[in-house]
């Protein structure tokens, strides 16, 4: 059972680490602190939305609730505010227990018996029920794309915005494409030049270490390889080695125990990096407990995104999704699931005289102009390109650990971050 875990930890590292991001102009946006301050009393029927989420997948009880927990967070603070024109919105949740028959079922619970308007901040470890959403016409808005669903078909709009036809294949003739930008960032920023990337001798391990060794070959890097036995991974001979060949960066595609395991066996051999390299997934104020044997390497972590960082309490619009998460453990899936359940709100507003239908929302979905959330997410678009970008301009928000402060954003403002880089190909 726990190899069964760590698989499906394994391969979610590698579909949500090869997500690319996208740049754009930001929207003039009013900021949600601000609205709505003299709620009115809900009136008129309920707005029905849907959350999908694998709370108990193989994974774990944790991994994927992130974005249904900032989400509803949202709906309830907004409820308390009056609601969309007086109607409140009633949430309805689905755990597809991380089985592809499990998203079927809740895909047929949420859309075809309890007729929501839209399903929100979807995180589905198999969304086998991806095409029945979208011959539904409902929109699914601000999922998290593990695995290629938002990148194939129509009515879904993932998060991170996409590029790509979605005509009912994956991409572009079955492949998708992604940038160098993060490996770009930490050669101009940080002075790095060479860059150990650690895998499990497991497919989808070791098909995403391939894709990040391209696309650091790509930028210029000496790269390290380590491969792990999957069963028994010797993570201190791994370490005692990316010490020896002197490496600037460590980038991986294990799961978040195999991480930890990798950066205790760091602090244990001496090897200091400049960067360790995590992503969204693992952006969370659990880190001090996570990695709480590696004192060195975990305030070494740096985690790269499409996102506001959570702990940029500067920022009107992440103290509003602080404020509404009331203390509770933070993590970046949860502001993005709160981002996502915001564009709801604005689509639903968008829809005349208070008819709300998936039609109507869809349509503001499939606007020209690109999403920011008020300032929490990189611009998003979503386009429909013939052809696959060979290059493209790419933004990120970068963010470090640091034991006593959390996560601190680095390199600037995210939306003026970027970097034009080439887009490589790669099968989902």
């Amino acid at each position: 059972m726990r190899r069964r875990g760590r698989a499906a930890e394994a391969l979610l590292a590698v579909v949500l680490l090869v997500v690319g991001t996208a740049c754009g102009s930001r929207l003039p946006e009013s900021d949600f602190e601000g609205r709505d301050a003299a709620p009115a009393p809900a009136r008129g029927a309920p707005v029905r939305v849907g959350i999908i989420t694998s709370a108990t997948s193989p994974v774990g009880g944790s991994a994927f609730t992130g974005p249904r927990d900032g989400a509803r967070a949202y709906f309830d603070r907004l409820n308390a505010r009056g609601g969309i024109a007086g109607r409140e919105v009633e949430v309805r949740t689905c755990d597809d227990g991380g089985s592809g028959v499990g998203n079927n079922d809740c895909v047929r619970k949420l859309v075809e018996e309890e007729k929501v308007v839209a399903l929100v901040a979807t995180s589905a470890l198999d969304y086998a029920g991806a095409a029945r959403v979208s011959r539904a016409g409902v929109p699914d808005i601000g999922g998290q794309p593990i695995g290629s669903a938002y990148e194939t078909y129509p009515h879904l709009y993932g998060i991170y915005g996409s590029l790509a036809p979605r005509n009912g294949k994956p991409g572009w003739g079955g492949k998708l494409y992604g940038g160098t930008e993060v490996y770009r960032y930490f050669k101009r920023k940080q002075g790095a030049r060479t860059a150990a990337v650690v895998s499990y001798n497991q497919a989808a391990s070791a098909a995403y270490a391939r894709l990040v060794t391209r696309g650091l070959r790509a930028e210029g890097y000496e790269v390290v390889t380590e491969q792990l036995d999957f069963a028994l991974p010797n993570f201190r001979a791994a370490a005692a080695d990316l010490k020896e060949q002197g490496a600037d960066l460590v980038f991986d595609a294990l799961d978040t125990h195999g991480n930890a395991r990798l950066c205790a066996a760091m602090d244990d051999v001496g090897a200091r990096v400049t960067a360790k390299v995590t992503n969204v997934q693992n952006w969370t104020s659990a880190v001090g407990d996570d990695y709480k044997d590696a004192p060195h390497c975990r305030n070494a972590l740096w985690a790269t995104g499409s996102s506001r960082n959570y702990a940029d309490t500067g920022h009107p619009a992440v103290r509003a999704f602080r404020a509404a998460m009331h203390g509770k453990e933070l993590s970046q899936w949860q502001l993005e699931g709160w981002a996502a359940a915001m564009w709801f709100d604005d689509a639903a507003r968008s829809c005349r005289g208070g008819d709300i239908t998936r039609a109507c929302v869809d349509r503001y979905m499939e606007r020209d102009e690109p999403y920011s959330a008020r300032g929490l997410l990189i611009p998003v678009t979503f386009e429909h390109r013939s052809e696959p970008p060979t290059s493209r301009r790419t933004c990120m928000s970068v963010a470090r650990w640091q034991d006593g402060r959390g996560w601190v954003t680095q390199g600037g403002e995210m939306t003026t971050n970027c970097f034009d880089v080439p887009q490589l190909s790669y099968q989902p």
